[in-house]
């Protein structure tokens, strides 16, 4: 990214497009691109304030959480014996993640709030884009929680209660993980909103814990059904 000629100042939006930036395209050292990026990161944001740390806290730990414990439950079935049916003790994993995720909203928004706008975002033109970016992130939201059901939404898999076959009905039809991507597409359109440098950051956190977490939930569901298909399963 580029830089203000003078190094003590703080980057605006006119100063971030100025032409003589980073002494002109044709004299840029790619070796202080990083420095440049990090230079006008930090005129919007301060990594250092409580509510961002507790957002990127939020953000990392709830896929943590719901990982964690569903695998636990696969292993051990305890909290089904806890509950005694493991339709209640997927219940009770839904409750505490959901409570999670609204903490995790309450941080994101704190966070944007908390910290600068960006003026080049704050327009009647970008605040609908962000508008539609959150429509569409509630679609995909609901519909793939009508498509999966309730037990299928909150891991249900790992409580072993198992679907006869995959969903491939709206949204899954058009899309892998829809949930998922549904939800970044909220965040993203929240940011845009509020035109956010903060929240665009906290946005693409919020894609990279998802993508990291699909890298292990993905191959482990998959084999909870192989076992399924493998032999005799008797649903609980």
């Amino acid at each position: 990214m580029k830089r203000s000629g003078d190094p003590g100042a703080k980057p605006t939006s006119s100063s971030v497009a100025g032409p003589d930036c980073c002494g002109g395209l044709g004299n840029i050292d790619f070796r202080q691109a990083d420095l440049c990026v990090m230079t006008w990161l930090l005129g919007y944001v301060d990594p250092l304030d409580p509510s961002f740390v507790a957002a990127v806290l939020t953000i990392t730990f709830n896929p943590l959480y719901w990982n964690v414990v569903a695998r636990w439950e696969h292993k051990t079935r305890k909290l089904s014996r806890a509950f005694g049916s493991p339709y209640l003790a997927c219940y009770s994993l839904s409750v505490t993640i959901l409570l999670l995720n609204f903490l995790r909203s309450h941080c994101f928004t704190q966070a944007m709030v908390s910290q600068p706008k960006m003026d080049s975002l704050d327009t009647p033109a970008a605040y609908g884009l962000g508008l539609a970016l959150l429509g569409l992130g509630v679609v995909l939201v609901l519909s793939s929680f009508f498509a999966l059901g309730f037990a299928g939404t909150f891991l249900g898999d790992y409580f072993g209660i198992l679907k006869e076959a995959r969903v491939t009905v709206f949204p899954f039809s058009i899309l892998d993980n829809p949930m998922y991507w549904g939800s970044t597409a909220n965040y993203l359109g929240w940011a845009i909103m509020h035109a956010s440098p903060t929240g665009l950051l906290l946005t693409v956190l919020v894609a990279l814990t998802y993508m990291v977490a699909l890298l292990y939930e993905e191959p482990f569901t998959a084999e909870i059904y192989r076992q399924k298909a493998s032999g005799p399963h008797k649903r609980s």
